[in-house]
């Protein structure tokens, strides 16, 4: 069994709670996120409107990132979760250039890449 993730961008508000809880339960340096909220402006004032799209890993099932990691330090548990080995990286950033969705950045704390984890700690 694969989990996957759910999200309905028609109920988002941009209100930024996901980014918010992710920063907290995972303790995410100030600048950098694990959970983007996109604002997608359409139409010409005064009939204009915003929408918001919530992006992360989306745990691909042929992740590229694992594919184009030299050190092994990304890879996917029988679970379908893209996880991560911190000890592993070498922050060569190549994951970051191979990501569709970029979902992954430097830590400043770490100087290793880091990314949504899907709080796998908690399945």
């Amino acid at each position: 069994m694969n989990y996957g993730f759910i999200i309905d961008n028609r109920m988002c508000i941009g209100c930024h709670a996901c980014t918010v809880a992710c920063k907290s339960e995972h303790d995410v340096p100030i600048g950098v996120n694990r959970t983007h909220v996109k604002y997608i402006e359409t139409g010409i004032f005064p009939n204009n409107s915003r929408e918001f799209s919530v992006h992360r890993c989306n745990h691909c099932a042929d992740a590229p990132c694992v594919e184009i990691c030299p050190t092994t330090a990304l890879y996917t548990r029988a679970d379908g979760i893209v996880d991560f080995d911190n000890d592993r990286c070498i922050g060569c950033k190549s994951c970051m250039q191979a990501c569709p969705y970029d979902a992954l950045y430097i830590d400043p704390n770490t100087n290793t890449a880091a990314k949504c984890n899907y709080c796998a700690h908690r399945v």
